[in-house]
């Protein structure tokens, strides 16, 4: 069994000896010199390209919309939200976070004749745990808007011809997003390739303090040394050091049930598992800010960075391996509807013979009424 492990000098990083764990292990293995070069081919760090003409979906003329699509018909949906992350940062760090990662995307993507694209943030408020509630700053939809938003936001992207929707989050919110995916696919069974991916979970090795020059010193809390980092290296105009506070939360129980933000310790319950173990933000941290931001350095974000755009890249293209653009795995494999029956839903938009999912037959007992 051991040759099914790629082993590091840290006993609690080991990689599968797969493709994505092969990928991991050269990030990890990687001299600070070609990290740095990695993110260069991404051109990382860049100015945010959410009003930059050609870049999303919403930006860009419809005619290339549909001509990148051909090539690609992957869609990254960026999920963020508005909150409260302590005085020196600010409260869309979530969102510029994922936006400028899947930009990296984008733009190295389209360098290589077969652009992804990118759909503007549905959520700029998003879903948020009891432990927030109260916290100046921090604006919270209830869990029904998210997934309502969610769901109709992959209906319509599905309806243009993206039928491989990947939600790269970046917030407390994951069960809802995911709880969205497994209702969107109830309620309308159609086919296609859709996930969501907690980008920090998916590269959780690399913000492990592994007692590296270049690593974290703590582990990933919320507006912390993990997230400070990451946004000094993205978006340094954003953030504030001058004013930068430590604080740390309030646990009544003994150390050791509840994992940090990205699952490293692999503990009994994730984070999100329950509440009143606790105390709330409001009252343990009401600046916003659990763990030490003030040993944020941008140096400490590009290994994870780097990491994240390598594994993202490589998702596309394994995705458009299996499934070329303008193809879905089987019907009649993943739905519970025939193939004749999807025939005309699944043409090109707009030509003959097409239909909306909009004139999409109900099925099932899940169907909305």
């Amino acid at each position: 069994m051991q040759d099914r492990w790629l082993v590091t000098e840290h006993p609690a990083i080991v990689f599968e000896d797969n493709e994505v764990g092969r990928l991991k292990k050269a990030i990890w293995d990687a001299t600070e010199e070609e990290i740095d070069a990695i993110l260069k081919e991404y051109e990382i760090p860049s100015p945010s390209e959410l009003g930059k003409p050609g870049t999303y979906i919403q930006n860009t003329p419809r005619h290339k919309v549909i001509e990148k699509r051909k090539k690609n018909d992957i869609v990254f949906v960026p999920i963020g939200c508005t909150e409260n992350h302590g005085p020196h940062a600010c409260s869309g760090l979530d969102t510029f976070m994922v936006t400028q990662i899947l930009e990296g995307v984008r733009r190295y993507t389209a360098k290589q004749g077969r652009e992804v694209s990118l759909a503007f943030p549905p959520l700029n408020y998003g879903g948020h745990p009891y432990h927030h509630l109260g916290m100046p700053g921090t604006i919270v939809m209830p869990k029904e808007v998210v997934e309502e938003t969610v769901i109709y936001t992959m209906l319509g992207l599905w309806n243009d011809g993206f039928r491989k929707i990947i939600l790269v989050n970046n917030h407390g919110h994951l069960w809802m997003l995911e709880s969205a995916i497994q209702e969107f696919m109830k309620r309308f069974q159609l086919p296609g390739i859709f996930m969501v991916l907690d980008w920090h979970r998916a590269v959780r090795e690399f913000f492990y303090p592994a007692g590296r020059p270049d690593s974290l010193e703590t582990h990933f809390v919320h507006a912390d040394e993990a997230e400070t980092s990451v946004a000094l290296l993205l978006f340094p105009d954003m953030i504030d050091m001058s004013v930068v506070q430590d604080a740390e939360g309030e646990s009544f129980l003994p150390d050791g049930h509840f994992d940090k933000a990205v699952d490293p310790l692999r503990r009994p319950h994730r984070w999100s598992e329950g509440e009143g173990h606790m105390a709330i933000e409001r009252a343990a941290t009401p600046i916003g800010v659990v763990g030490k931001p003030s040993l944020a350095h941008p140096r400490k974000a590009k290994r994870p960075i780097a990491a994240i755009l390598r594994y993202l890249t490589l998702l596309v293209d394994q995705i458009l391996t299996a499934f070329p653009p303008g193809t879905v795995p089987p019907v009649e494999k993943v739905t519970l509807r025939t193939k004749e029956e999807l025939e005309p839903f699944l043409k090109e938009p707009g030509s003959p013979g097409w239909k909306s999912v909009y004139e999409l037959p109900a099925i099932g007992v899940f169907h909305k009424l």
